[in-house]
């Protein structure tokens, strides 16, 4: 999976997180729900950008000193 891909599914949960606050100011029902998606959705893509970041060679190489 490429880095884009996690940037990708972190912004889809940004995006999530403001319809949802949008929703809660409108007191819609179900607004709870698109917190909770988005809260997965930018876990989900934190956890990919943090895998890739430390399997990247030249990380490791820069984290040696």
């Amino acid at each position: 999976m490429k880095t884009k891909y996690a940037v990708i599914i972190f912004l889809m949960g940004f995006l999530s997180n403001l319809i949802g606050a949008f929703l809660k100011i409108t007191h819609y029902p179900n607004a709870n729900l698109f917190f909770v998606i988005a809260s997965i959705l930018e876990s989900l893509g934190m956890l990919i950008f943090i895998y890739k970041l430390m399997t990247y060679p030249k990380f490791r190489e820069f984290m040696n000193w």
